[in-house]
């Protein structure tokens, strides 16, 4: 077993064990179990990276194995600089996610934290999976615990959010494995990922790759117009899976596209690049409006989660460099920055029971810690200098403005809308005299709630003052990737 096979299977272990309990409400053991499995999974990340060499785009940590002989298909694993910063993004994410419900999920402990333990799990073998079929096993499992962590443990109509984000996952799914069955039989029975990135296919085959991925990875960005049910699904879900949604299950679209549409349908790719720059824009744009005119404190930051992905695709189908390396910046900085938000709105519900913007005000005042993280959070949400959010943004947005003014100048107007959405509702949440009696009620952060914000806070100003860990990284992969994307695969 290789450390990808290790950071793969030992949450799923963890997590497979606490479901074994059985049900037990109220034991700290359980709790206990959940956060040494998940600090665990965590540290052997980290090794993924310290022997990580910069110097090359081959894959790195290949483990190989023939899984099941009569179709070719295995158990192949690997990394390189446009996978290896999700893995640790992943684990770190799944421990700050059992922090935070630590005190708060007092029903089916064991099985709220399993399901989170064995989703980390099978996310991080969708960003190892060097195998098609393997990673398409991956990439559908995810949705078994997630729904289950919504249809569960969710808000009032919470079954109707969980079928909701099922059958949209599902159903751009399905195109994708008819994509993967013709790429087996067009590289003559194998399922292997990067033999298939070398395969010569004609121009209406790969347009029709490009689009079958499409169905699958725009609904899981989620871009515009597929990105409707993303917001309901954030209401009803609870805390931490608005968070682990946020901050991962959406990059396994965006990751797709490296890894599959860009490289296999290089020519589809190039040709079809201004309608993707275009709905990228729409995200980026409209949806920015959208967010403006929330009630909901959780429909807003869900809002402004697609319109921030926007730049992810804006950045990829620019085909450039500086473009590609800031939207995988971005995937990663929008990772910490969606889990604090989402963390952030689960502290006051906690508390309030209530998401609305209306029922608040003046929170300052009796929470003056926690306000002082929120502000820093909200202020990387909008990509203010210094902060994580601050980088892919103004990376992809440099990109743009090098192949066309207009494209970027449209992109940067973004971090307007940014601006407007994240402050207006600072203002009226948490700025002023307490809105009501249940504000004048509220409790500064406990000890634990503290943690679960400056382990956020560290990781937001890290990466914002200084992020060359992780460009370093990427430079090599994505300097391949555009290489082999310029070259035509046509016969």
């Amino acid at each position: 077993m290789g450390l990808l096979s290790l950071a793969i299977w030992s949450p799923i272990f963890v997590g497979v064990l606490l479901l074994a309990l059985g049900r037990d409400d109220q034991s700290t053991a359980v709790r206990w179990i959940a956060l040494v499995g998940a600090v665990f999974s965590f540290l052997l990340t980290l090794p993924l990276y310290t022997g990580f060499a910069l110097d090359t785009a081959a894959m790195q940590h290949v483990e190989k194995i023939l899984w099941i002989d009569r179709f070719n298909i295995h158990y192949h694993l690997g990394v390189d600089g446009i996978s290896l910063w999700m893995i640790p993004l992943t684990a770190f994410i799944t421990v700050i996610v059992v922090i935070s419900a630590w005190e708060v999920i007092t029903e089916r402990v064991n099985q709220y934290m399993g399901a989170f333990l064995i989703l980390s799990g099978l996310m991080i073998g969708v960003f190892s999976a060097l195998d098609g079929m393997l990673f398409y096993v991956f990439f559908e499992a995810t949705l078994i615990p997630m729904y289950l962590i919504i249809g569960i443990w969710g808000g009032p109509n919470k079954i109707y959010a969980a079928f909701k984000f099922f059958l949209y996952t599902l159903m751009g799914s399905l195109l994708m494995l008819v994509a993967l069955i013709y790429l087996y039989n067009q590289s003559g029975g194998s399922f292997d990922i990067l033999t298939w990135h070398q395969l010569p296919l004609a121009q209406k085959p790969q347009t029709l790759l490009f689009f079958a991925f499409l169905a699958a990875f725009a609904v899981k960005v989620p871009m515009w117009p597929v990105h409707t049910w993303l917001p309901d699904v954030h209401v009803e879900a609870p805390t931490g899976g608005s968070a682990v949604l946020a901050a991962i299950m959406l990059k396994l679209g965006a990751y797709g596209f490296l890894r599959f549409s860009m490289p296999i349908a290089p020519d589809a790719s190039h040709h079809w690049a201004g309608f993707m720059i275009t709905l990228s824009l729409v995200a980026v744009l409209y949806v920015g409006l959208v967010a403006m005119v929330q009630k909901d404190m959780k429909k807003l930051v869900a809002y402004s989660s697609v319109a921030h992905m926007g730049f992810v695709t804006l950045g990829f189908f620019l085909f450039s460099d500086l473009g590609v390396s800031g939207a995988i910046v971005q995937m990663i900085s929008h990772g910490f920055v969606s889990a604090a938000m989402f963390l952030s709105i689960g502290v006051l519900y906690d508390r309030m029971h209530s998401r609305q913007i209306a029922d608040y005000g003046g929170v300052v005042n009796l929470m003056p810690k926690f306000s002082a993280f929120a502000l820093l959070f909200v202020m990387a949400n909008c990509g203010l200098p210094g902060t994580a959010g601050f980088v892919g943004e103004w990376m992809v947005i440099l990109a743009a403005v090098k192949v066309n003014f207009w494209v970027g100048a449209l992109a940067a107007s973004a971090l307007i809308f940014g601006a407007a959405y994240s402050l207006w509702m600072f203002k009226r949440v948490y700025l002023g005299a307490p809105g009501n009696d249940h504000v004048k009620e509220l409790v500064d952060i406990n000890g634990r709630e503290f943690l679960m914000m400056a382990l956020l806070a560290a990781a937001v100003l890290y990466m914002g003052i200084y992020p060359k860990p992780f460009t370093d990284v990427m430079n090599a992969s994505v300097a391949q990737l555009l290489q082999h994307v310029a070259v035509s695969k046509l016969p």
